[in-house]
């Protein structure tokens, strides 16, 4: 596919990278973008990835939505547009069955503070930083942010991100529990890559199911959660990776996990 505000490579580490890439607009997201990433989680996932980063080129992450795409501003149909071409890419990422890592690298605003934090695992440059800013211009955070925020870091802290829209630097997000670490900027792009790797050459039926049980557990009762533990365990049992990690265990010696 010929991408206009993405690139897309499939390492030959088995991890697909989709790069936001419109760096003079802060990668800020058209319609187009939002019709290229889920394009190219399909492909990546179409193509044998066992893992999927999405990251920006230039000095930003995102800055959420340009508010020049689709003419003016203040009379688009939000409403549609959030139904038509934010949810369906949330969901994208969401749902892919294998690990999607955001290296955010810098300025994650608005609606791509929120494609960020919609990833399995949010790694920052030190530099980088996250900020709620719908408020600021009259609305409310949206593409799973009022979904998200209150799972991460609780009511309070994620009423205070919407309402007053102050930037949350890298080294508190992770404090907060907003992402999982952030990096050196010197080391970061070395050190997302050697994440991905890892987890391209990981169990890939065990993450899927990580990822089932996990996401349940914040719906689910003790007694329900206990019983999917059950079912996905009996399932991740029959797969040859967890037969693969048996044996290099007792062979003592590195697992070579082929993803089934």
């Amino acid at each position: 596919m010929d991408y206009q505000t993405i690139t897309y490579e499939l390492n030959a580490a088995g991890y697909a990278v989709i790069g936001l890439n419109r760096p003079d607009k802060m990668n800020a997201m058209t319609a187009q973008m939002r019709a290229e990433i889920p394009a190219a989680v399909r492909a990546a996932l179409t193509e044998g990835a066992r893992a999927i980063v999405l990251t920006g080129h230039g000095g930003a992450f995102c800055s959420g939505q340009d508010l020049g795409d689709g003419g003016n501003a203040a009379h688009i149909d939000l409403e549609r547009v959030l139904r038509d071409e934010y949810n369906p890419m949330v969901k994208t990422l969401v749902d892919a069955p294998v690990p999607v890592i955001s290296a955010v690298n810098g300025a994650a605003a608005g609606a791509g503070a929120n494609l960020a934090l919609a990833a399995d695992v949010v790694i920052a440059s030190e530099s980088a930083y996250f900020l709620q800013a719908f408020s600021r211009i009259g609305l409310i955070p949206d593409a799973g942010g009022t979904y998200f925020l209150p799972r991460l870091i609780g009511g309070a802290k994620a009423m205070g991100a919407a309402l007053f829209a102050e930037k949350i630097s890298a080294k508190e997000a992770e404090r907060i529990g907003l992402i999982w670490e952030y990096v050196a900027d010197e080391s970061f792009e070395s050190h997302w890559r050697a994440r991905a790797q890892a987890l391209a050459a990981g169990p890939t039926e065990a993450y899927k199911r990580i990822k089932t049980t996990l996401r349940a557990s914040l719906d689910n009762g003790l007694e329900d959660q206990l019983n999917l533990e059950a079912q996905e365990q009996g399932r991740a049992g029959k797969s040859r990776d967890f037969k693969e990690g048996v044996l290099a265990f007792l062979e003592k010696r590195k697992a070579r996990f082929e993803g089934r």
